[in-house]
């Protein structure tokens, strides 16, 4: 299963350096001019999770494969792009792709580096992409809405489930509001996932600013956070130059201290990947023994053979149980035996919902 981040944004905010910094090469070019990314450029990124170690130790594993998110760095994006201006359709294709928003905002002054707006306003150019989102949006369904409205007249049942969810969402976009601040009934919630609305996608606004101010903030992000506070969003501050830098450094002890130098504690990236997978609603379980012990991503609420799938398909269709111990029984008693023994592992059948650091021994047929 594949979570994928789109890193979006007005030309020469700082995605591409930011998407560099992220998966520590250079295949995303970083130019002082518009539209430098001109297709898009994946990178997978590891989610950083001590526990994953501390695992590892106590199972005397060999290696240690960590879970991943995907990140997207997608083409600049100019007023007008709903309508095709700049790399408008292209942009809005590759964002269809996406599962969340990585936001980027550019809270930082320099004269050498052109804005394309001739400003420096991160509110407003929150705002550009947001209604452009909001008018491709608005097109789409306005598009679609007339025919399932007749369907629905004609008696047809699916047509009548998706002609109220349509009808709610025109009208919240007519407002201004994008498709994910709706409140949906519980069964209203596959149709409109059917929708593919840009706007339903969750956002994460990454400020990105200046050295000097990569520990404080400055104005321009006080601003941010206050419009990111009114609409439930998340807000990440880091400094795409310094998190280059960083990555650019091989050896682990240079990078601690250029880190400490900065006053930081930890990368900025660090925090953006957490923070991208709390947006996507993610946890994390664990598989661990001899020859490796492994990260894995699951959606919350998904179910003990949903897990073993994320291993291996074989597992989830022969799934018997679960053998299941917490993360903080596993390291309390020194790891799987010593947890057996003290009665810490609980035997979970297929109805078991997952929790956030769950070690688990999956028992399957096939």
């Amino acid at each position: 299963m594949g979570f994928t981040c789109g890193i979006v944004g007005l030309p020469n905010v700082g995605k591409s350096t930011l998407f560099n910094a992220l998966t520590a090469n250079a295949t995303a070019e970083a130019a002082n001019y518009p539209f430098c990314t001109i297709e898009p450029n994946l990178g997978r990124v590891p989610v950083p999770d001590d526990r994953l170690r501390q695992i590892a130790e106590l199972a005397g594993s060999a290696r240690t494969i960590s879970t991943f998110l995907e990140f997207l760095d997608i083409a600049g994006l100019v007023r007008g792009a709903s309508t095709g201006e700049g790399l408008g359709n292209q942009f809005l294709g590759q964002i269809r792709q996406v599962d969340a928003i990585v936001h980027v905002l550019r809270c930082f002054e320099d004269a050498d580096i052109a804005h394309v707006e001739d400003r420096i306003d991160p509110v407003a150019d929150a705002e550009t992409v947001e209604t452009e989102l909001l008018l491709a949006d608005l097109e789409s369904l306005e598009g679609r809405y007339p025919l399932v409205e007749k369907r629905a007249r004609g008696g047809d049942k699916e047509a009548k489930a998706r002609v109220g969810v349509m009808g709610e969402a025109l009208e919240a976009l007519r407002q201004g509001r994008p498709a994910r601040e709706m409140t949906l009934a519980a069964n209203d919630r596959p149709v409109f996932k059917s929708l593919h609305l840009l706007t339903a996608k969750p956002v994460l606004y990454v400020c990105n600013v200046d050295e000097a101010t990569a520990l404080s903030g400055n104005g321009y992000v006080a601003a941010l956070r206050q419009k990111a506070e009114a609409t439930g969003s998340q807000v990440v501050l880091i400094s795409a130059a310094l998190e280059a830098d960083v990555a650019a450094l091989d050896d682990p002890a240079e990078r601690a201290e250029f880190l400490t130098d900065a006053g930081l504690q930890e990368t900025g990236l660090n925090q953006v990947v957490r923070a991208g997978y709390r947006l996507l609603d993610l946890i994390t379980f664990f598989t661990a023994g001899p020859k490796e012990a492994r990260a894995e991503t699951l959606r919350k609420s998904s179910t003990a053979p949903q897990a073993a799938g994320q291993v291996h398909s074989d597992m989830e269709r022969g799934f018997i149980r679960a053998e299941t111990i917490t993360f903080d029984d596993y390291l309390a008693y020194g790891g799987e035996q010593g947890a057996r023994d003290a009665g810490r592992m609980r035997s979970e059948g297929r109805d078991y919902v997952v929790a956030d650091g769950d070690v688990f021994l999956f028992r399957f047929n096939v």
